[in-house]
């Protein structure tokens, strides 16, 4: 790869951990504000640190006439979350002593938003560290949005070309457009997130546990400023809320920049709302009367306790509402499934994303269709696109390798002595980016702590390679990539 090529990238990682040093501010005013300045030289050298690094690769100044190609998008892409994940660990091995893999484990699961912690003690911990760990999962969900609309689409990732939108266009002719989309999507997280704060606040949260909380269920990422999770908060104005947000952040964001430029029916004719939604409904009205019926609580009860619980592992956001794990082996095998769902693409949540298991439905019923009349031609299409054999390819590709991925973590997790349930579930719930796992030692009431280290870099590789839709990062591991 060329040298100007390698200074270009180094110059946007460089903006990237200014940007990141910049925001450290926010924890360290955070402590201020609750006068717990005890952490505020180790947030201090972390920003001095990030901020030098970032200044360093900046200095050189960008190379001029020179366009980064599709292929040198890969290296940006998975390079940039790599760096930026490395440097926001600092604050985490600087305050609580921790181990540098127990940081950066705690890093990557901030940035990717998956959700997934190693430190316990929460209600507790400094506030300038839960502000860190809730911001880490905010600015991650806005980088995720900007990488799922902009450049996912330009890679031909995963059937993501069905959600090519102006922002994906190069051309001058487009770009005020595009920077405008850019600036409407901004607003539409900055809005929603303010928006949740003051609910949150208003149905029985602290301002401070408001914020963070808000940051969590819009970026689907699932820290909580409590070892208990929502659990904390018994008002069920709380716990309504906290859906909402999520299912939120689930949804495309496209789709509110749509809604702002007067199309007011955006949401409602898509055909990806409608099933992420529907599943939601579906899956609330079984698993809540299943509740209902063998425990002694109210139905409407049981209902918040499903809704939230499952709202959470289907947008992959991770909060938790008691240990759904005792519920049952019914219970279990439902919640095992959901984690692989996801939420819409352009969204904040991981896993396999709605659209995809939709085309795999038309494909299945265009196939049995041909089956019955062998001489018809049978029209594929999804939300208004044709579904060429170039976008099939890659959905297909995209769910072999994901399903392929979570296999080979889970064997790796079981070689280094991890039981097999933890294997599994740590395994998927990291690739899909849900969060806790399942069982007595990763799930919903406990934490990956006890993992040993190198176990820890598997499942944060695999928070990486979930949060990138996957191919974006094995292809950097082709030979062919890095020649000319």
């Amino acid at each position: 790869m060329a040298l100007p090529t390698l200074r270009i990238i180094g110059f946007i990682i460089g903006i990237f951990l200014i940007t990141l040093a910049i925001f450290m501010v926010v924890p360290m005013a955070t402590l201020l504000v609750f006068e717990r300045t005890g952490d505020l030289p180790s947030f201090l050298w972390s920003s001095m640190i990030t901020f030098v690094a970032g200044l360093a690769l900046v200095l050189p100044g960008r190379p001029e006439h020179i366009h980064l190609r599709p292929r040198d998008m890969y290296l940006l892409t998975v390079s940039s979350w790599l760096v930026v994940c490395i440097f926001a660990a600092l604050p985490f091995l600087l305050t609580q002593h921790i181990s540098y893999t127990d940081s950066f484990f705690e890093s990557m699961s901030g940035i990717t938003a998956t959700g997934a912690t190693v430190l316990s003690g929460l209600d507790t911990m400094s506030p300038g560290i839960l502000m860190w760990r809730s911001l880490l999962h905010w600015l991650g969900g806005i980088g995720f949005i900007g990488m799922a609309v902009a450049i996912l689409p330009l890679l031909r990732i995963g059937g993501m070309r069905l959600f090519q939108t102006e922002s994906s266009d190069r051309s001058e002719k487009v770009m005020p457009r595009s920077h405008m989309v850019a600036r409407l999507i901004v607003a539409s997280y900055v809005g929603i997130t303010i928006f949740g704060t003051l609910a949150l606040w208003w149905a029985g949260m602290s301002p401070f546990d408001a914020i963070n909380h808000s940051m969590s269920a819009i970026s689907t990422g699932g820290f909580s400023t409590s070892d208990l999770s929502l659990a904390k908060w018994t008002q069920p104005a709380v716990h309504w809320v906290a859906i909402v947000i999520m299912i939120l952040g689930s949804l495309p964001f496209a789709l509110y920049v749509a809604m702002l430029r007067g199309h007011r029916r955006a949401l409602i004719k898509d055909q990806q709302v409608q099933g992420l939604i529907g599943v939601l409904l579906v899956t609330w009205l079984v698993l809540g009367t299943w509740y209902w019926a063998t425990t002694d609580l109210h139905w409407l009860d049981a209902l918040r306790h499903v809704a939230l619980n499952v709202t959470s592992i289907v947008t992959t956001t991770g909060f938790a509402l008691g240990d759904y794990s005792l519920w049952g082996n019914f219970s279990l095998m439902l919640f095992f499934y959901l984690g692989f769902v996801g939420g819409c693409s352009g969204s904040t949540a991981g896993g396999i994303k709605i659209f995809r298991f939709q085309v795999a439905y038309i494909l299945l019923r265009a196939n049995l269709m041909q089956l019955i009349h062998p001489r018809a031609v049978i029209k594929q299409k999804y939300n208004g696109h044709r579904l060429d054999e170039e976008i099939v390819r890659s959905i297909l590709t995209f769910s072999f390798f994901f399903a392929i991925t979570i296999c080979v973590i889970a064997l790796l997790l079981s070689l280094l002595g991890v039981e097999w349930m933890t294997a599994l579930t740590g395994a998927a719930s990291t690739v899909s980016g849900v969060g806790p796992g399942l069982g007595e030692t990763i799930g919903p009431a406990g934490n990956f702590a006890p993992l040993p280290d190198a176990a820890k870099w598997i499942l944060s590789a695999g928070m990486l390679l979930g949060r990138l839709e996957i191919i974006t990062v094995f292809v950097l591991c082709i030979p062919a990539f890095w020649r000319h």
